[in-house]
């Protein structure tokens, strides 16, 4: 089968025909961010909005709130999200104590500085690796840089090159390369694809067993025609 390509746009385009405009069910404000990725566990959407929910309820968000609060109770809000509660109790207090502490209560005065620098303070606090500090700085509106999901940058690499890399680095920095390259140095363009990605990937295209049967995009795609860049694919 011969593949028909399509441009990193034009694949955007289709993935909103097929699932229509995305709007991200996470507070896009940096620290609510911050939090929000520690409401749930496994981390989901839908396990972080649980938390998320409950700990608004029971505690509250401000940084004095959460340091206020005991573990015990902080847990106890933590409990609809998920698993280990005290875990993600004792990191939501790192978290507001650092802001606290280093950033007068004002996660804002961590975005000074040179972007490398910021990205250092950003990756201090606890489960922020490249992929998240990213998402932070776009959806933030702190700087558009293109940010890929972290649980499927597989997505745009296997549409345009094939097979992705063993490397999840490798294969998050060939995602990016291919939004830099295509995608405006814009926040809404590269939000856009961002959260297109994110929906095609946790839908259809999974890191494990994709539905390419079902895919709007397959007769498009270097992964489904059998590109696999010299690996061998998993079984």
């Amino acid at each position: 089968m011969k593949i028909k390509p399509l441009s990193v746009s034009a694949v955007l385009d289709k993935l909103e025909g097929s699932y229509g405009p995305q709007e991200p069910c996470w507070p896009v404000d940096p620290y609510a961010a911050l939090l929000w990725w520690h409401c749930g566990y496994p981390a989901s959407d839908a396990t972080c909005m649980r938390g998320w929910n409950a700990l608004n309820k029971e505690v509250g968000i401000q940084p004095r709130q959460i340091l206020k609060a005991t573990q015990e109770k902080l847990a106890s809000a933590l409990k609809p999200g998920g698993m280990v509660p005290e875990l993600r109790a004792m990191r939501l207090q790192q978290i507001a104590e650092r802001i606290e502490n280093e950033f007068l209560g004002d996660m804002r005065n961590a975005f000074v500085g040179r972007i490398e620098d910021v990205r250092k303070k950003l990756k201090k606090f606890p489960g922020i690796a490249d992929p998240g500090a990213d998402r932070l700085l776009l959806f933030g509106d702190i700087v558009p840089v293109a940010a890929v999901p972290s649980n499927c940058p597989q997505v745009l690499v296997r549409i345009q090159l094939g097979l992705e890399r063993e490397s999840y680095s490798v294969t998050y920095r060939e995602a990016q390369a291919l939004i830099e390259a295509a995608i405006p140095e814009q926040f809404h363009p590269r939000m856009r694809a961002y959260l297109l990605l994110k929906e095609h990937g946790q839908t259809l295209c999974k890191r494990s067993k994709p539905k390419c049967e079902e895919c709007p995009i397959s007769l498009h795609c270097a992964y489904f025609v059998g590109k696999d860049r010299g690996r061998s694919r998993p079984k």
